[in-house]
C-alpha cells in the first residue's frame, strides 16, 4: 500500500520507481549540502538572511526536480526553460553571489542523480576552496582603488593642477566629474585612482592641500557600479 502510494499516476510497470528511502536519503543529503554551502557564503562576506535561506534550500529543490525528470528528456528540456525564467525575477547580484547559486545548484544535481559521494566531496572541496581564497584575501586589490573629492575655489584652473601629484602616488588617475558647490563659489572634482601603494593617502593628501588652499578633501573606497562583476 505504501509503495502504491508513492508512485506517480502515469508509471508504468515497467519505469523505474523512486523508493521513499532513497528519495529521503537524496533529499536529506541536499539539505545538508546547502546548509555546507550557506555557512561557506557566510564567510567573511556581507550578506542577506533570505539569499542565505534561498542557499541552504537550493540543492534540496534542484535534487527533488531532478529525481522527478528521472532520465525523460522532454521533462528535463522543460524544467530547464523553467529555471531560465528565474533570472527575470530577480535582481543582479554580485560574482560571488552567481558563483554560489551555481553550486548550490551542481550539488543539488549530483545529488538528484544519487551520486552522494560525489556531491559530498564536491562541497567540500569547493567550501575549502572559497574558504582558502578568502583567509588569503586572494585578488583582493579594493585598498588600492579610491574614489578622491578634492575642493577647490572657483578661480583655479583645475585642468591638471593636481595631475603631477596624482600621478605621483597613484598609476591610474580619472576625473569622473566636476560640481559647482557653496552656490558657485566653490568647484568639487572627483578622481577615480589606483594608489601604488597603500600607506601613502596622508603623504598624499598633505601635499593636495598645498593646491587647493587647504579645503576640504576625501578619499573613499571606490564603489564598482552595478553592472559589473
Amino acid at each position: 500500500m505504501l509503495d502504491t502510494f508513492f508512485r506517480g499516476v502515469f508509471d508504468s510497470s515497467a519505469a523505474a520507481v523512486i523508493s521513499l528511502t532513497d528519495f529521503l536519503l537524496c533529499l536529506g543529503c541536499a539539505l545538508v549540502l546547502g546548509l555546507i554551502l550557506a555557512w561557506v557564503h557566510t564567510f567573511r562576506n556581507r550578506y542577506t538572511r533570505s539569499f542565505i535561506v534561498t542557499l541552504a534550500l537550493l540543492p534540496a529543490v534542484v535534487c527533488v526536480v531532478i529525481m522527478m525528470v528521472n532520465g525523460n528528456v522532454g521533462a528535463g528540456v522543460a524544467v530547464a526553460g523553467a529555471f531560465s525564467l528565474v533570472r527575470f525575477r530577480s535582481v543582479p547580484g554580485s560574482a560571488r553571489e552567481i558563483t554560489m547559486l551555481f553550486l548550490a545548484m551542481g550539488a543539488g544535481l549530483m545529488a538528484g542523480m544519487g551520486y552522494l559521494g560525489f556531491s559530498l566531496v564536491f562541497t567540500a572541496v569547493m567550501a575549502l576552496g572559497v574558504i582558502g581564497w578568502n583567509s588569503l584575501n586572494f585578488g583582493d586589490k579594493s585598498v588600492l582603488y579610491k574614489t578622491l573629492n578634492i575642493t577647490i575655489p572657483e578661480d583655479l584652473d583645475y585642468t591638471d593642477v593636481f595631475g603631477p601629484i596624482l600621478r605621483e602616488y597613484a598609476s591610474d588617475v580619472e576625473l569622473i566629474r566636476v560640481k559647482t558647490t557653496n552656490m558657485g563659489s566653490l568647484f568639487r572634482l572627483t578622481y577615480n585612482l589606483t594608489l601604488r601603494e597603500a600607506g601613502k593617502e596622508k603623504e598624499m593628501i598633505d601635499k593636495l592641500r598645498c593646491r587647493n588652499g587647504n579645503l576640504e578633501i576625501s578619499v573613499s573606497r571606490q564603489e564598482m557600479t552595478a553592472m559589473e562583476l
